[in-house]
C-alpha cells in the first residue's frame, strides 16, 4: 500500500487543494493530507479549522486522512510510513521553491521521494491568498471553494 502525503497550508482550502487529492488517489492507496504550520505566514484560519474544513470536503473518501502537523514535515513522512510526498505547482514560479524542498527532503530522508502534480487548468490561477482577498473585500469565491468554506471565510471578515 502506498501511501503519501500532501501538505499546504490550506488557508482556505480551494477546489484547487481537493482537485490533487482525488488526483492523488487514482495514484496512491491512501492520502494523507497535512495542515502544515508555516513559519512565514500568518494564518486567517486556525490549524484546527482548517483540519475540520478539509475533513468536511472529503468526508466522503474513506482513503484520506486529514491531520494537523508542526515540525518537519518529512519527518513526519517517516513517522506515518509515507513513501511520497505529493506536491501540486500552479506555474513555473512555484517550481523553483519546491525543487529546493524536494531535494533537501530527499537528502534528509532518502526513501521519501516527492513527486509533483500539475493543477488542473480551471485551477491554476487560484491561491488560497488571492481567495482570502476576494473574501475579505466581500466578493462572490463560491466558484474556488466548497460551500462550507465559503460560510467560514463570510464569518471571518465580518466580524
Amino acid at each position: 500500500m502506498t501511501t503519501a502525503l500532501y501538505p499546504g497550508s490550506f488557508d482556505p482550502v480551494t477546489f484547487g487543494h481537493l482537485n490533487i487529492v482525488e488526483r492523488g488517489l487514482a495514484a496512491f492507496d491512501k492520502v494523507i493530507v497535512v495542515v502544515a504550520h508555516n513559519v512565514r505566514n500568518q494564518p486567517l484560519i486556525t490549524p484546527e479549522e482548517r483540519v475540520e474544513m478539509l475533513r468536511n470536503a472529503l468526508k466522503n473518501e474513506p482513503r484520506v486522512e486529514v491531520v494537523a502537523f508542526r515540525g518537519l514535515l518529512i519527518d513526519y513522512a517517516v513517522e506515518a510510513g509515507a513513501e511520497v510526498i505529493l506536491r501540486g505547482l500552479r506555474a513555473v514560479s512555484d517550481f523553483e521553491y519546491e525543487f529546493q524542498m524536494a531535494h533537501m527532503n530527499r537528502r534528509l530522508k532518502p526513501q521519501v521521494d516527492t513527486v509533483f502534480m500539475m493543477t488542473g487548468e480551471e485551477h491554476f490561477y487560484v491561491s488560497s491568498n488571492l481567495v482570502r482577498e476576494v473574501a475579505r473585500f466581500g466578493g462572490d469565491v463560491s466558484a474556488f471553494v466548497p460551500a462550507h468554506v465559503e460560510e467560514q471565510l463570510k464569518g471571518k471578515f465580518s466580524q
